[in-house]
């Protein structure tokens, strides 16, 4: 549980458990209220038919960056791009 309740999170502990698996505050966030508010048996139904990081160029890389908005991405080999897209 998080140390001091914030109203922010609907689901706590999902939370918790996102965090220690090494995801990030954001995104632990965002999984769980979504969890929250359809069910976690829903999130895993919803995903779309985007492209594989791997498959993508460099350029598409570095706008899919810009567009979450990521910083300190232009120097960044393909592979560490990917890391970072896939660990926001």
């Amino acid at each position: 549980m998080p140390k001091t309740k914030t109203p922010q999170l609907k689901d706590p502990e999902l939370y918790e458990r996102l965090r220690d698996d090494g995801a990030s505050a954001e995104k632990a966030a965002r999984i769980s209220n979504a969890a929250a508010k359809e069910g976690r048996s829903q999130l895993g139904k919803r995903g779309g038919n985007a492209e594989d990081y791997d498959e993508r160029t460099v350029a598409e890389l570095r706008e899919r960056a810009k567009e979450i908005g990521l910083t300190g991405y232009s120097k960044l080999r393909k592979q560490q791009l990917i890391d970072r897209l896939r660990s926001h």
